[in-house]
């Protein structure tokens, strides 16, 4: 099978749209999966400093949406013409995963970063049969079409606008997952939030629809004016005294902090706007050590981090459909979506800051 994908060749090179070859269809227990769209996010470019830990060549993309085109025997449990969004992989057998936590899978470091299954290895290759790196978190979904686990597959309400749902499976899923899953807060409790991107703005809306209430920190003005606009209490980020402003707004604290930045300034900040036993929650990998300041910790405050939301998706992305059918998560409104052929665009716009989350449409769309 022949289709179109976006391939990074080398860490520092472009992405270059082109004809890919799938060796063969859906062994037992997959699905092949026609792309309606997929989200880009920030794990997708970390690639490019991995330091060559992520095998290259390959096809990226992690927030897959589509149309089951064909499966693998009959306990996917999906059909053809099922709609599904597509999340991260895991093994479903380890203690983590029968405990559900399958983000916290034994191994989802190799099924999702570096090398994915056995069983995928020289699946997918360029027409001179250059081997594609096995699928990146489970998807390789910078594609038309994506050979999946099934268990990585949700389906979906199919009256909902698919094109637009896939960074349900992953950034969406994070910055509610926070909220909903980890903290689970609610009437009563506060949330500041330091980061105003697509995890972020996820983790405002979700406070929101849960009954807490929230603020967003940021440097920039038009994502506090987004978070605003997702009833937050925007905070513009600043070198001295964050913390205190943080502390008058929420009345003496905030009962969680969610950091999306790996920033260890805004961390210490984060741990200092907390109240006495608040929790702060960290989702950005941190690339350096973290020194803690004297007294962040103090008064039963915790920091922990947390990985996809400690999310189930099969549980929690059709409860995020349905906040959004009911007018609560409107996630779409942070999306623009470019053609499959733009990704290079896309990727310069999302590092840029210019778009909170660009999705890319295999079949050329635009708006």
């Amino acid at each position: 099978m022949r289709f179109g994908a976006a391939v990074l060749r080398a860490y520092e090179d472009p992405f270059t749209v082109e004809e890919v070859v799938l060796a063969e269809g859906p062994a037992e227990g997959e699905v092949l999966v026609r792309i309606a769209g997929c989200g880009m996010c920030r794990t997708d470019l970390a690639v490019r400093h991995s330091a060559g830990r992520s095998p290259l060549p390959a096809v990226l993309g992690h927030e897959g949406a589509g149309v089951v085109v064909e499966t693998g025997g009959a306990g996917t449990g999906l059909s053809p013409g099922d709609p599904v969004v597509l999340s991260f992989d895991s093994c479903g057998h380890c203690r983590n995963c029968l405990g559900a936590a399958p983000a916290y899978c034994d191994s989802f470091a190799s099924l999702n970063l570096f090398g994915g299954r056995a069983e995928s290895a020289a699946r997918l290759t360029d027409p001179t049969g250059t081997p594609l790196a096995p699928r990146w978190f489970g998807q390789s979904s910078f594609a038309e079409y994506a050979l999946v686990p099934a268990r990585n597959a949700v389906r979906v309400d199919p009256s909902l606008p698919l094109e637009l749902l896939g960074p349900l499976g992953c950034g969406f899923l994070t910055g509610a997952g926070a909220v909903l899953n980890s903290f689970r807060a609610g009437p009563g409790d506060t949330l500041v939030v330091f980061g105003a991107g697509a995890v972020g703005l996820a983790a405002v809306m979700a406070a929101h629809a849960a009954g807490a209430v929230s603020v967003a920190v940021d440097r920039h003005p038009g994502r506090l004016a987004l978070a605003e606009r997702f009833h937050a209490l925007p905070l513009r980020a600043t070198p001295t005294g964050l913390s205190d402003r943080v502390l008058r707004l929420t009345g003496g604290g905030a009962t969680y902090a969610l950091d999306t930045t790996g920033a260890a300034g805004l961390i210490n900040e984060a741990l200092r706007s907390l109240r006495p036993t608040g929790r702060l929650g960290l989702v950005a990998r941190l690339h350096d050590t973290l020194p803690l300041e004297v007294g962040t910790l103090d008064r039963g405050r915790t920091i922990s981090h947390i990985c996809e939301g400690d999310a189930v998706p099969g549980v929690l992305i059709p409860r995020l459909t349905a906040l959004w059918q009911a007018g609560r998560f409107p996630f779409d409104e942070l999306i623009r979506t470019y053609p499959l052929a733009d990704i290079n665009e896309a990727e310069h716009d999302c590092e840029t800051g210019r778009v909170v989350k660009p999705v890319l449409i295999p079949d050329g769309r635009r708006h």
